[in-house]
């Protein structure tokens, strides 16, 4: 599960007065202050951090720069909010944050980001039917399954095997346009729904860098088209 920081930024993923972040696979932390964003993170190593340039205690761009230069949790991911005006920018560029968003912005592009540098699943409906084999099983056979989301780095699927964590398979499927995929992947995961069925995380452990380009080039073609 992801785990995202928000330090006094948790309004901005607000839109209609419901929160983006009502997902399963995102653990939310909130803290007040840089001070003790810095705190938490050095306990709970967390993915993404969301910061405003102006905190108490200590700024976004000086909390970013702390955790630059800590070697154990430096390559967390840093989205830093600020007003458009040269010195802010200015600020924000040279804090080593991964993105320096500027106010004002729809939660949907703010998202939009968080989606992108966590490479998590763009949730839209996206379903396919995948074909799946589990390595080593002694009937060594063949199932399908359906997926639920997809990223690129791993897919969730719903089926009728029981599968146990840790178990290897290899999965192929199709993207639109007809794009093969096949990959290796483990069981990092499972779920039973409240309707009796199983879901299972695939974390992809073999998969070619042109192949995951073209889950990235969907998954990003996906996310414009609902803009």
């Amino acid at each position: 599960m992801k785990k995202i920081l928000l330090v006094n930024a948790a309004r901005y993923f607000f839109d209609e007065g419901k929160s983006l972040l009502d997902r399963k696979d995102f653990q939310v932390i909130l803290a007040p202050s840089g001070l003790q964003a810095l705190q938490i993170h050095q306990q709970e190593k967390v993915n993404l951090i969301v910061a405003d340039l102006d905190l108490p205690e200590m700024g976004g761009d000086t909390l970013c720069s702390h955790i630059r230069e800590e070697s154990e949790s430096r390559l967390v991911s840093f989205i830093l909010v600020c007003r458009d005006n040269p010195a802010e920018l200015q600020r924000g560029r040279h804090c080593g944050a991964n993105i320096c968003l500027k106010r004002p912005f729809s939660a949907r592009t703010l998202l939009d980001h968080v989606e992108k540098l966590l490479s998590i699943s763009v949730r839209r409906g996206y379903r396919v039917l995948l074909r799946a084999k589990v390595k080593g099983a002694k009937d060594d056979a063949t199932f399908f399954c359906t997926s639920q989301n997809l990223s690129a780095t791993g897919i969730l699927i719903e089926a009728d095997r029981p599968l146990r964590s840790g178990e290897q398979l290899t999965c192929s499927f199709y993207l639109p346009g007809s794009t093969q995929i096949t990959a290796d992947g483990e069981v990092a995961r499972t779920e039973t729904m409240p309707d009796g069925k199983q879901q299972y995380g695939i974390r992809f452990t073999g998969i070619s860098p042109e192949q995951t380009r073209e889950i990235e080039k969907f998954i990003n073609e996906s996310l414009n088209s609902a803009l």
